[in-house]
């Protein structure tokens, strides 16, 4: 298979097609509320140029979205984000990156096919925002999820058994520290999610 690559302004290497090693290719979805860092998580990561579908935010949003803790926010996702990665000689995913919003959780259903699992990300400055998002992610969904908590400089420090607690999850739930930002972080992240979903259940179809 031919490949090409280009430069990216931050060095990265482009390669636009997947490395002929390739026997898995596995969709994973980014979800997490309004703000959380998804959008900023797959571009950090992806080792294309990332697809986003992003509009800037106007007056028409005063008083449904809001911008608490937000005050430098001006766009929203408002379809979905899309990157990739390649984790080994063998294996690549696929990022989708859903719109936090609520009005915009329809178009999960769909993004959500064939996904063997979910990075949830998570704002401690907000961690409120993100009950509904698990109980959109259990009921709509049913795939296993992983939750990286994206470190805001300003934000406040749990402990790992106080987010379990607080967001109320199954003990063999995954929680991770990441910095949406970092390549390394971001990738350590999926990967912990990967390996979580390879070994459930509601997986296995996915990977056929």
């Amino acid at each position: 298979m031919v490949s090409a690559n280009s430069d990216w302004p931050d060095g990265r290497s482009d390669t636009r097609y997947v490395a002929p090693t390739v026997a898995q290719s596995v969709k994973i979805l980014v979800v997490g509320a309004f703000g959380v860092g998804k959008t900023t998580l797959i571009g950090s990561v992806s080792e294309i140029a990332p697809l986003r579908t992003e509009e800037t935010m106007t007056s028409a949003s005063v008083g449904v979205d809001s911008l608490a803790g937000l005050d430098e926010k001006s766009t929203t996702t408002v379809a979905m984000d899309f990157g990739r990665i390649t984790v080994s000689s063998e294996v690549v995913l696929y990022l989708f990156g859903t719109p936090g919003q609520r009005r915009f959780w329809d178009l999960w259903e769909g993004l959500a096919e064939g996904a063997v699992g979910a990075l949830v990300i998570v704002d401690t400055r907000r961690v409120e925002d993100s009950f509904e998002v698990f109980d959109q992610l259990e009921t709509r969904t049913g795939m296993p999820f992983a939750v990286a908590v994206n470190e805001f400089p300003d934000a406040p420090k749990y402990t790992t058994e106080q987010l379990r607690e607080a967001l109320d999850l199954l003990p063999d739930t995954p929680i991770v520290l990441c910095d949406a930002r970092n390549k390394e972080s971001s990738a350590h992240a999926l990967i912990t999610l990967v390996e979580h979903a390879l070994h459930h259940p509601a997986s296995q179809k996915a990977l056929t």
